[in-house]
């Protein structure tokens, strides 16, 4: 049996063939394996920001159509069509203050503090902080504020001080774009281009915001506001980073 497969598109100058084309070869590829593909449970989702919108066709495999949908989850994260993380934020805090339960089931049990942290960072923390390297940066001052009253609220019933997320968002960000910048392997490692005085990595460009407080160009800002670079490869091509719309 196949696990969920999940193909990505993107459309420049409303020009759709390529991501067709690229369905269309899964699911010959599928037939050809002896893969059944589920187009019942199949979504696609389209994520445009362009002012000026345009109806797409609808997709379909084997002749079926394809449901179209606003809000998708992909790997425990929920994303969006406008790219908000709202419902990801609300989906993280239902179900960490479902687990606060059982922490205030241990306090009451007088559970050593080492244990009730313990249990905090398996149970809670976890959902907390997954993914959080790929969202946090772009959720707002409500969002975040949402999920921090959790780890607030967490702290009162454990007796002891927690990393806050935005302290746990900054220390994975710098190492998974360390781990990025540093390995000549990866398909994103050009993004971490170094100036000639190799002492800074060159900015990327933003024209949005949402652009902006994306994974990459925070991971650049996060590594230029070291004290100093550790050793990167500085053979990485010079780059630059322009919005262009996307249909998964």
């Amino acid at each position: 049996f196949a696990d969920d497969t999940t193909v990505v598109g993107l459309i420049s100058k409303r020009d759709e063939a390529d991501y067709r084309s690229e369905v269309s070869r899964l699911a010959v590829w599928c037939r050809d394996n002896n893969l059944s593909l589920n187009v019942e449970k199949t979504k696609e989702i389209v994520v445009d920001f362009r002012r000026a919108h345009t109806q797409h066709a609808p997709l379909t495999i084997n002749g079926a159509s394809v449901e179209r949908v606003s809000s998708t989850k992909f790997l425990g994260v929920h994303i969006t069509e406008d790219l908000s993380w709202t419902n990801n934020t609300t989906a993280l805090a239902k179900k960490s203050q479902q687990r606060l339960y059982f922490l205030r089931k241990l306090r009451r049990a007088r559970a050593p503090a080492p244990i009730m942290y313990t249990f905090y960072r398996g149970t809670i923390e976890s959902i907390l902080t997954s993914c959080i390297t790929v969202w946090f940066g772009a959720c707002n001052a409500s969002c975040q504020k949402t999920l921090q009253r959790i780890v607030k609220a967490a702290e009162r019933i454990i007796g002891v001080p927690l990393p806050s997320l935005q302290d746990i968002y900054s220390t994975r960000l710098t190492k998974k774009a360390l781990c990025i910048a540093a390995d000549p392997s990866h398909p994103m490692q050009s993004f971490f281009s170094l100036l000639p005085s190799g002492r800074r990595l060159r900015s990327l460009q933003a024209r949005t915001s949402r652009l902006k407080d994306s994974f990459f160009h925070q991971a650049v800002r996060k590594l230029n506001s070291l004290p100093a670079l550790p050793p990167l490869p500085s053979s990485a091509p010079q780059t630059s980073c322009t919005v262009t719309p996307i249909r998964p």
